[in-house]
């Protein structure tokens, strides 16, 4: 159990009230910059010994510092004479301090009374003269988020600058919670909500999960539009078998199962398994869920269809995840382009003949989408394309010309967007 008591300060004060939060929220954003965890990983042990709706403040300040960090470094350094170095305190603690001041709209004396604290012997007089300067000049952000330079460079090459400016406004602000179903709901039982595909639908963000209708019935589920459109490709599943591969947390899971599908649902973590039994359960589905690494398991028999849902960067799902796009590097992205080439090919021997396999990930890079099929075909040149048509998906999105779905975040953006995704739908030969 961590210390709740307050500190001390040199002087014999004790910190004021809410200290300890900024403290999480201090800890969170280095184990996320320097260390490069993810912060929904590194959330848990950064904010102990916090309460629900402490702990809750600390990761909002560190996401919107992580969204903004681009621009709030931008106005600290042109607010020094000399610049501070990136791995200072003193730097972090600005950053954490303008994201409440300008982006969380924090009040102001206790933006400075819980910063200062923080800086441990450092430049109190800088962090206080900084702030104080932001509250009179009355800094502003500007209407969209940078991203940093080498994310927004390889958008650029691999897309448009269009891209590069969409997802700049798709990450300034967390997304809208979309909501999969069991079955088709009835228009007057979410009369707020907007409905951009079957069994979907679509609610403003900032409304709690639990407390939504329904819940503890079970008939949906949080699952981004674009993340149900693999499980979308496989129809109706009529008792036939599925693997769901790299299953958790089990949103294409319930899908699949929700479709009349038997699913064997694999994953390699036995943490996130426990969050694909909850879900399984309060849903009132059913799945034969199996912990395994299917670099090495495999299963006892060939199934009509396999979903591969890919270990990846993840750069597709900067909205929710905003520490992605500081973290991810070539290097990770080569890393895992490689895992994905040996997990396909291995996926694909347990598909029955004239069978279906769909491959997916939640990223933007081409090296883990399109350039992965490329490879896959190129050495197995008795597989084919099965395209994705048009009747299968949303309204607003369609296959590519080489029936691939590419989502990117330019796309929906006037009805709240979608994480960006690559799905491909192959046929394995007939025998």
């Amino acid at each position: 159990m961590a210390d709740r008591r307050p500190r001390r300060r040199s002087t014999g004060e004790a910190d004021p009230p809410g200290t300890a939060t900024r403290r999480a929220a201090l800890r969170l954003l280095d184990a996320v910059l320097r260390r490069g965890d993810p912060l929904d990983v590194a959330m848990h042990a950064a904010t102990q010994g916090l309460t629900g709706a402490d702990r809750a403040f600390a990761v909002a300040i560190v996401s919107e510092t992580l969204r903004w960090m681009v621009d709030l470094d931008a106005l600290i350094d042109g607010a020094t004479a000399q610049i501070l170095p990136d791995d200072v305190k003193s730097r972090a603690v600005l950053r954490i301090a303008l994201a409440q001041l300008l982006v969380l709209k924090s009040p102001g004396h206790a933006v400075v009374s819980t910063a200062l604290p923080l800086v441990d012997g450092g430049p109190r007089r800088l962090v206080h003269a900084i702030l104080s300067r932001a509250q009179q000049d009355e800094w502003q952000l500007p209407d969209r988020a940078t991203l940093p330079l080498p994310t927004a460079e390889r958008l650029a090459e691999q897309w448009s600058l269009p891209t590069v400016e969409a997802a700049e406004a798709a990450w300034s602000a967390p997304p809208p919670i979309d909501l999969s179903f069991t079955a088709e709901p009835g228009a007057e039982e979410w009369p707020d909500a907007v409905s951009l595909a079957p069994r979907h639908r679509r609610l403003p963000r900032g409304q709690a999960v639990e407390a939504m209708p329904g819940f503890k019935e079970g008939g949906w589920w949080v699952q981004d539009l674009a993340a149900s459109l693999p499980a979308r490709l496989l129809g109706a599943g009529e008792g036939r078998t599925v693997l769901d591969l790299c299953a958790a947390p089990g949103g294409k899971t319930m899908q699949l199962a929700a479709a009349g599908w038997n699913v064997v649902a694999v994953d390699s973590s036995a943490k996130r398994l426990e969050r694909l039994h909850a879900n399984m359960e309060r849903t009132g589905l059913s799945a034969d869920i199996v912990q395994g690494d299917i670099r090495s398991w495999a299963p006892d028999d060939q199934a009509d269809a396999v979903l591969l849902d890919a270990p990846c960067s993840a750069t597709g799902i900067f909205r929710r995840h905003p520490d992605v796009l500081h973290r991810i590097e070539p290097r990770q992205i080569a890393e895992m382009a490689a895992l994905q080439t040996e997990l396909l090919a291995r996926a694909s021997r347990w598909v029955k003949p004239g069978g279906t396999l769909v491959y997916a990930t939640c990223s933007l890079e081409q090296a883990e989408g399109e350039d992965q099929i490329s490879v896959f075909l190129e050495r197995h040149d008795d597989w084919v394309i099965d395209p994705a048509r048009t009747e299968e998906l949303p309204a607003a999105i369609a296959p590519d010309e080489n029936g691939f779905i590419r989502t990117l975040p330019d796309m929906l953006a006037a009805d709240g967007g979608l994480d960006g995704f690559f799905v491909a739908r192959l046929r394995a030969p007939s025998g």
